[in-house]
C-alpha cells in the first residue's frame, strides 16, 4: 500500500514538473490601451487590454492611432507611442539569485522607458537593439524613436 502510495505521488509530482516547465512564465501585464494594439504570440495576435499578461517572445505592436502601456515583473514601465513594435527577447527576474536580465528589440516606433529594479540592481544586464544599433541602459528614464521604412 506504501508503495502504490508511493509511486501515485511521485506520477503526480512528474505531471506537475511538466506542465509548469511546458507553460511561459509572465513577466508583466498591460496596463494601458489607446486605440489599435495588439499583443502577438506565436502568430497569433491577440487584441491588447489592461490585464493581459505578458510573455518572453510577445511582439508588442500599436497601430498608427495606438498606444500601450506595460509593467513588467520588476516596475519597469514601458509607454509604447504609435506604430511600434517592441519585443521582449529575454527577461530573468530573480533578484534572490542575482538572475537579472531585461533584452528588448525595437523595429519601429516610439518608446517611453522608466527602469524598474532590475536597472538599479544590475544596470548592465538591460539592452534595447534598434535598427541602428543597441542602448545600453544606465539611467532610470529615456525616449528611444526608431523610424519605420515603411
Amino acid at each position: 500500500m506504501a508503495t502504490l502510495r508511493l509511486l501515485v505521488l511521485a506520477a503526480a509530482f512528474s505531471w506537475a514538473a511538466n506542465v509548469s516547465a511546458t507553460e511561459d512564465p509572465v513577466i508583466g501585464y498591460v496596463k494601458t490601451v489607446e486605440g489599435e494594439a495588439l499583443v502577438l504570440a506565436a502568430d497569433k495576435a491577440t487584441p491588447a487590454k489592461p490585464g493581459l499578461p505578458l510573455q518572453i517572445g510577445n511582439m508588442l505592436k500599436t497601430g498608427k492611432q495606438g498606444s500601450m502601456g506595460v509593467t513588467l515583473k520588476d516596475n519597469t514601465v514601458m509607454s509604447l507611442g504609435p506604430d511600434t513594435e517592441l519585443v521582449v527577447e529575454d527577461y530573468l527576474y530573480s533578484p534572490s539569485k542575482g538572475d537579472l536580465k531585461l533584452d528588448a528589440s525595437m523595429n519601429k516606433g516610439s518608446l517611453n522607458y522608466v527602469s524598474g529594479v532590475i536597472a538599479k540592481l544590475k544596470p548592465e544586464a538591460i539592452s534595447l537593439k534598434t535598427p541602428a544599433g543597441n542602448i545600453g541602459i544606465r539611467g532610470t528614464h529615456f525616449l528611444v524613436t526608431v523610424e519605420g521604412k515603411d
